[in-house]
């Protein structure tokens, strides 16, 4: 990519970290979303989008365990399905258009999501009070997992509808539990990817950087009660823009 592309997805990451880390996300859909747009290789995309959700989920998994938010009873279910599956979903290699179509969707699945937490969807779990249930937790690790590895993403777009649809969890402490599950997956896709053929830009120092910034301001917010109907709502655009982009090419 040329120096003013390296400028906007250094900008964008920003907004894409800022705003995810506030419900306890890393980012990935969001970044996927902006390469996308700018036309990045699937073979840069995937792994560029693991190695930033693993800086950033790293500062967002401090930030809300310090805050008293994480669960290992919450999580341990989820990873025990998710890790396995996770590496089996890292060591594909997809065609570029069968990537594209993948990715397409779950973009759109993404803004979706997106969506329905902007229109301010009500939790009734006091926060701290966890009540997942561990087999169906399991089987749904395994299936998050595997579209993890298989995609790029860590999966937080799919753990935290769930928690939250299935009052398993208040919001913050759906962020709490996110943000290690997101860790971990997209630790062990990394490392299984690296049996296919991966490549990374020149230019990650710099989007490292700025979706670290990112990150810490994101997080802060979100332990602060940020208001972000509106920002949700923009990214969901941006995204819905690129899974109809990612569709149409594939």
């Amino acid at each position: 990519m040329d120096l003013s592309e390296a400028a906007i997805l250094g900008v964008a990451f920003f907004a894409v970290a800022t705003l995810y880390t506030t419900v306890g996300h890393a980012g990935a859909s969001g970044y996927l979303a902006m390469m996308a747009l700018i036309g990045l290789a699937p073979a840069a995309m995937r792994p560029t989008a693991l190695l930033l959700n693993i800086l950033v989920a790293a500062v967002t998994v401090y930030r809300f365990r310090r805050a008293r938010y994480f669960s290992w009873p919450g999580l341990w279910p989820f990873l025990l399905g998710s890790v396995p599956f996770a590496a089996i979903g890292g060591i594909q290699s997809l065609s570029r258009g069968a990537y594209y179509a993948a990715v397409g969707v779950l973009l759109l699945l993404a803004a979706i999501y997106l969506v329905w937490r902007a229109l301010g969807s009500r939790a009734v779990m006091e926060e701290g009070v966890v009540r997942v249930k561990k087999l169906p937790a399991v089987f749904m690790g395994c299936v998050i997992g595997f579209i993890s590895g298989l995609t790029g993403v860590g999966g937080g777009i799919f753990l935290s509808p769930t928690l939250l649809v299935l009052n398993w969890a208040g919001p913050k402490t759906t962020a709490g539990i996110s943000a290690p599950f997101i860790f971990v997956n997209s630790i062990v896709a990394l490392v299984a990817g690296t049996l296919t053929v991966q490549t990374l830009p020149r230019e990650l120092p710099l989007l490292a950087a700025a979706a670290l910034s990112g990150a810490l301001l994101g997080t802060w917010l979100g332990l602060e009660h940020l208001k972000q109907k509106g920002l949700l709502m923009t990214l969901a655009i941006v995204m819905s823009l690129a899974g109809v982009k990612l569709l149409f090419i594939a």
